[in-house]
C-alpha cells in the first residue's frame, strides 16, 4: 500500500476483440475444447492473430480430436470479426497451427505429481470493493465490458469489436475517494462522427458503470483522445497470447511472477497457483484477518509442495504475518494435484477467463473466488 496521504493510482482493461484478448480467448477456447473430451490432458496453447492470420502453436498431450481450425474461426467469430467491415473476418482469415506434444523431461515432473515449471505467483485482496479487488482495475474491467455489451446488444451499432479502458483512481490515507479520470477508446465505423461517437460512449458506457458518487466536477473523460479508430482488432496491431498479465490479474497493484494464463491446462502453476494464492488471499481479507493481503507462492519443477509461501499485509494484520503464514499452511492444500481438487479445475471452463479479468469475477466457475475458508480462518486466528 502506498504510504503517502494523496495519490493516484490508474489500471486499465480492454474489451475482447483486443488483439491481445482474442489471441488469449483462442487458447483458452482449444483449452477447452480439449479439456471437454480429455479432463487429463496436458495443454500450453499459444496464439497470435495479425492481418488475415490466426497462428496456433504450442504443446498438447492428448487421446482426444480436436478440429484447432474449426474453434479458432468459432471464436474469432463470436467475438465479432465475422465480416470484412471489422477488418478481419473468421471465415476468410488463414488459419495455421503447429502442435507438438508436451516433452517427456517436462512429463516426468508432471506426473508424478510434481510442478509442471519452476517459478512464483501472486495472490491479491483488499477491502476497496464487494468483490475485494484494487477499484481501479475493478471499473476498468467493468467499463470494458459494458463497451462490449453495447455493442453486442445493438444500443450502439456502430461500434465495433476492439476496445481499451483505463481508470485513474485518487485516493486519501489509503482510501480510494473519487475517479480523476477516465479513457475509453472504441473501433468504431467510419460514417459517426467523433461528437456524436463521444457523446454515445459517456452516456452508455461511462455513466451507468461508474458510481456517481466516485464521479465529480473535476472528472477528466478522455473518449477516443486521437480522434478516429477505423482500423482496429488484428489489421491494425498484431495480438499476441499472454500479453496482457497485468489486465488479468490486479491492474499493477502488488506484484506479478510474470507468467500468463491463457492456453495453459491447470498442472501449470503459472495459471492453477495464482487462482490458488488469490482465494487464500481472498480469505484472509474476507476472514478479518488483514485489510489487505498478498500472498507469493514458488515452486520448483518436478516438486509438488511449494518451496516458499509468503504473506505481506502492509500493516493490516491483526495477528502477525508468520503466524499467518503457518494458518495458510495449515489450511490450504498447495500441491498441484490439491489446488486442481479443491478449485475444481480440469473443467473446460478457462474460455470466460480469457477477457475482463481472472479475478474479482462473481460467475460460479471461478472457485477461486470463494470465501469458504474465512470462518474457519478467522477461528483459528481468535480474532
Amino acid at each position: 500500500m502506498n504510504n503517502r496521504e494523496r495519490y493516484l493510482f490508474t489500471s486499465e482493461s480492454v474489451t475482447e476483440g483486443h488483439p491481445d484478448k482474442l489471441a488469449d480467448r483462442i487458447s483458452d477456447s482449444i483449452l477447452d475444447a480439449v479439456l471437454e473430451k480429455d479432463s487429463l490432458a496436458r495443454v500450453a496453447c499459444e496464439a497470435l492473430v495479425t492481418t488475415g492470420l490466426v497462428m496456433i502453436s504450442g504443446e498438447i498431450t492428448t487421446s482426444a480430436f480436436v478440429d484447432f481450425q474449426k474453434v479458432a474461426r468459432k471464436t474469432v467469430r463470436d467475438v465479432g470479426y465475422a465480416a470484412t467491415a471489422t477488418g478481419f473476418n473468421s471465415e476468410t482469415c488463414a488459419v495455421l497451427s503447429s502442435i507438438d506434444s508436451q516433452s517427456p523431461d517436462i512429463a516426468k515432473g508432471v506426473d508424478t505429481g510434481g510442478a509442471g515449471d519452476q517459478g512464483l505467483m501472486f495472490g491479491f485482496a483488499c477491502r476497496e470493493t464487494e468483490e475485494l479487488m484494487p477499484m481501479p482495475i475493478h471499473l476498468a474491467h467493468k467499463l470494458a465490458r459494458r463497451l462490449t455489451d453495447v455493442r453486442r446488444q445493438g444500443i450502439l451499432e456502430y461500434l465495433k469489436p476492439d476496445g481499451k479502458s483505463q481508470v485513474t483512481v485518487l485516493y486519501d490515507g489509503g482510501k480510494p475517494v473519487r475517479v480523476d479520470a477516465v479513457v475509453i477508446s472504441s473501433h468504431h465505423d467510419a460514417a459517426v462522427s467523433m461528437e456524436q461517437l463521444r457523446k454515445d460512449i459517456k452516456k452508455e458506457v461511462i455513466i451507468p458503470t461508474i458510481p456517481a458518487s466516485l464521479l465529480h466536477q473535476g472528472t477528466v473523460f478522455h473518449i477516443n483522445p486521437t480522434g478516429r479508430f477505423v482500423h482496429g482488432g488484428p489489421q491494425a496491431d498484431t495480438g499476441l497470447s499472454g500479453r496482457k498479465i497485468i489486465v488479468d490479474t490486479y491492474g499493477g497493484r502488488g506484484h506479478h511472477g510474470g507468467g500468463s494464463f491463457s492456453g495453459k491446462d491447470p498442472t501449470k502453476v503459472d495459471r492453477s497457483a495464482s487462482y490458488m494464492a488469490r482465494y487464500i488471499a481472498k480469505n484472509l481479507v474476507a476472514s478479518g484477518i488483514a485489510e489487505c493481503a498478498e500472498v507469493q507462492l514458488a515452486y520448483a519443477i518436478g516438486v509438488a509442495e511449494p518451496v516458499s509461501v509468503s504473506v505481506d499485509t502492509f500493516g493490516t494484520g491483526r495477528i502477525p504475518e508468520r503466524r499467518i503464514e503457518q494458518l495458510i499452511r495449515k489450511h490450504f492444500g498447495m500441491t498441484p494435484k490439491e489446488i486442481i481438487q479443491k478449485l475444481d479445475l480440469r473443467r473446460p471452463i478457462y474460455t470466460q477467463t480469457s477477457a475482463y479479468g481472472h479475478f474479482g469475477r462473481t460467475e460460479p466457475d471461478f472457485t477461486w473466488e470463494r470465501t469458504d475458508q474465512a470462518e474457519n480462518l478467522r477461528k483459528a486466528a481468535e480474532i
